[in-house]
């Protein structure tokens, strides 16, 4: 194994030896502070119904327009809205993000973004009418969640825990809730832990016809509270919000349908266990069925139920059992037979798509093979067609592909090997295809039906440019034999480099369930950052261990019930077999990471003894039983269940391990993995008399940003490895 990582990694480096044009050096300043490698998007590209236009939001001194452009060529067709011509009552509005009715006759405005947690912003909200050039304001102050019914006649939206739809030709606001509360009851919104965990804000969906409106009501009043200091004045500020750790309590989840023509509100029968989730609602082709996904606690269950929304009544559809887990995602599509559905499940042992009829009670697969499907890109009704991007070449790489309903007529549409971010247009005449490989900076195109290219939109060649100016160190794809088995990793090595040397590494990596750091596509994480390290003479190293993802269910549910143990033997053996290279110092060797990422890196400083020189955790799980239940029994079940899973491998229990140099980092605003994570290892390391240095950033929540906080903190991070390794 050693002569083959050893070849691997320096095969071709020997051309690194001619005479090469001095370089310039790579700063936290350019990183982060002057936008020098900044990667280039196609902004708000917004693809219209007729899949031949898209509108694109433009800024220019000031000056915002919506704007149509033609797909195939490019070209700029016609100025829908002008900021400096439609005014509210004289004000000019800063947008920041808009969307179209199903009939693009009108626009909502989405102005003066005020962001609350990961995923919920409040906006100060305006409807535009592209044939009269009207404005007209939504609410009353900033709303939560505006969306246009099917006709655009109507928006609905939340503020203050309630929901609320306003009547565009009468200007009538109805309010459709009235208990919401903070802190005890919240309507059309999701609370803390669903918004995190499941993964969507808007709790609530008009129908296909916009003749109901479901939506979800949660009761949080027994949803334990915590409390976070905010330091904004001479007697700090508490913040108080409902946070259940695991083992607590959580909302209870009820599902409510208004009835606009009768003005009426049914609750759907979900069962009479509330200690349950309602991970996803979606309604099917019919305007008065709603589809309800009820998964019970231990999230190894997810059952499907139909509910009339006029009588509340349901029956199960669809169930699935797991042994550990199953994971939520929006991947179901009902189709037009009123009988079917497709999605995709784990249940052969990797992730594949299926057909569903639940009238005939008839499984269709549509993928087959040991390689797992990422997500479905769009269903083609008219063609009865699946298009979906899968690992099916490598668990490195991401294609898009297309299959009938049947499970017939496979076709891969982008060939290049590397990674394809896909957003499709309407209609499936086009694709966005953000292409890009560990060596190749993204590439915008523009694709037809059948994968041809009919564009580049953005080729990032400024970015290439930019870096031809700098030290870049070479970055490989390669494996490495971790505690039982090959894992996939990529390495970058000092620029200049010399086989001869001795190096330090610093090994980084996040190690979550189903996460990937190792794939082929550029930047991976924090690269700039690492090439600067590269640059002053460091191996930069990033395997993914037992537990990550895209390599099958039985490689990813390994962790199950014992996070950390696995991973951290896995990142300690890696460490083990670069501290056997040639070209490797085995003295110096470090770890660092975030979030999941901290814990492990805190977790292989504490077990690997002597084998770290140094680690850096930020914003650490210090012990899972601080964290959120729906994301910690998902794989550990509850404190009472897996007490031995919870401490075995927990940071704050192992304190008396640290032998080798620990910078702990967190934000003291973080509302996801709480300060009192950090404070409480603080306090054992303390206790065991354990050196250890360690930062914290005022108010900041769990990605530590805003003004100068990331230079700052890189800055310190740097230093801290400068010194330490």
């Amino acid at each position: 194994m050693r002569k083959i990582l050893a070849f691997t990694l320096l095969c071709g480096i020997a051309l690194q030896g001619y005479a090469q044009p001095a370089k310039k050096d790579i700063t936290l300043e350019d990183i982060w502070k002057n936008g020098t490698f900044r990667i280039k998007s196609v902004p708000g590209f917004n693809a219209m119904e007729d899949g031949k236009r898209y509108t694109q939001l433009d800024n220019e001194n000031g000056k915002q327009s919506i704007s149509t452009y033609n797909l195939a060529t490019g070209k700029k067709e016609k100025t829908l809205f002008d900021n400096t011509v439609h005014t509210d009552g004289g004000t000019k509005l800063s947008v920041s993000d808009y969307s179209f009715s199903k009939n693009e006759k009108k626009i909502l405005l989405l102005c003066e973004a005020q962001n609350i947690y990961r995923r919920s912003v409040l906006y100060r909200t305006y409807v535009f009418d592209t044939r009269s050039g009207n404005i007209t304001p939504i609410g009353k102050g900033k709303v939560l969640h505006a969306s246009f019914n099917e006709e655009g006649s109507m928006v609905a939206y939340v503020a203050d825990n309630n929901l609320y739809y306003q009547d565009l030709a009468s200007g009538t606001i109805k309010q459709v809730t009235s208990d919401g509360e903070r802190n005890k009851i919240i309507n059309g919104n999701c609370d803390w832990v669903y918004e995190e965990e499941f993964e969507f804000t808007r709790a609530y969906q008009w129908s296909p016809k916009g003749n109901y409106i479901a939506y979800y009501r949660f009761d949080e009043s027994k949803v334990p509270q915590y409390t976070m200091t905010i330091y904004d004045s001479l007697y700090p500020t508490p913040y108080q919000y409902k946070y259940p750790k695991a083992g607590e309590p959580n909302s209870v989840v009820s599902i409510k349908i208004f009835d606009l023509k009768n003005n009426k509100t049914e609750e759907a029968n979900v069962g009479a266990e509330q200690d349950q989730y309602i991970p996803r609602i979606k309604w099917t082709e019919t305007d008065n069925v709603l589809c309800i996904f009820r998964m019970n606690r231990l999230q190894n269950k997810l059952e499907l139920l139909l509910a009339n929304a006029t009588t509340g009544f349901s029956e199960v559809i669809y169930a699935e059992q797991n042994a550990a887990y199953i994971e939520i995602n929006d991947n179901l599509e009902f189709l037009p037979d009123n009988a079917s559905f497709i999605f995709n499940s784990e249940q052969s042992g990797y992730n594949q798509l299926y057909r569903w009829n639940w009238k005939e009670q008839k499984l269709n697969r549509l993928t087959e093979g040991s390689f797992d499907i990422e997500s479905i890109t769009g269903i083609d009704k008219t063609k009865k067609l699946v298009y979906y991007t899968a690992a099916e070449t490598s668990p490195l790489e991401r294609k898009l592909y297309a299959v009938d309903w049947e499970g017939n007529n496979k076709i891969c549409l982008t060939g290049e090997a590397g990674t394809h971010a896909i957003t499709p247009c309407q209609g499936f005449r086009f694709f966005l295809d953000k292409h890009s490989s560990l060596n190749s900076v993204p590439v915008f195109y523009l694709r037809d039906a059948k994968g041809k290219i009919v564009r580049t939109l953005e080729d990032n060649s400024a970015l290439k440019a930019k870096m031809q100016e700098y030290n870049f160190g070479t970055i490989r794809a390669t494996t490495v034999k971790g505690s039982s088995e090959q894992l996939n990793a990529w390495m970058i090595l000092p620029p200049g480099f010399d086989s001869s040397k001795k190096y330090p590494v610093l090994m980084y990596q996040y190690s979550g369930p189903g996460s990937q750091m190792v794939a082929d596509k550029f930047p991976v994480g924090d690269y700039f950052w690492h090439q600067m390290l590269a640059s002053k003479g460091y191996i930069v190293f990033c395997a993914d261990g037992t537990g990550t993802g895209l390599r099958g269910e039985a490689f990813k549910k390994k962790t199950y019930l014992q996070l950390g143990k696995l991973e951290s033997e896995d990142q300690i053996a890696a460490a083990k077999n670069l501290g056997s290279l040639s070209y490797v110092d085995p003295a110096r060797i470090g770890i660092w990471g975030w979030s999941f990422g901290g814990f492990m890196s805190s977790t292989c400083m504490l077990k690997g003894g002597d084998l770290f020189k140094a680690g850096i955790a930020v914003a650490p799980v210090t012990n899972w039983r601080y964290y959120d239940n729906i994301y910690t029994e998902r794989y550990m079940r509850t404190p009472a269940e897996n007490a031995k899973g919870y401490d075995g491998n927990a940071p704050e229990k192992m304190a008396e391990g640290l032998k080798g140099k620990f910078f702990l980092v967190h934000g003291t605003g973080d509302d996801n993995v709480h300060f009192q994570n950090s404070v409480m290892l603080a306090e054992q390391l303390i206790q065991k008399n354990k050196a250890f240095e360690d930062a914290y950033y005022p108010n900041k929540n769990h990605g530590i940003g805003g003004g100068n906080s990331r230079l700052h903190l890189y800055t310190r991070m740097t230093d801290f490895i400068l010194k330490n390794l």
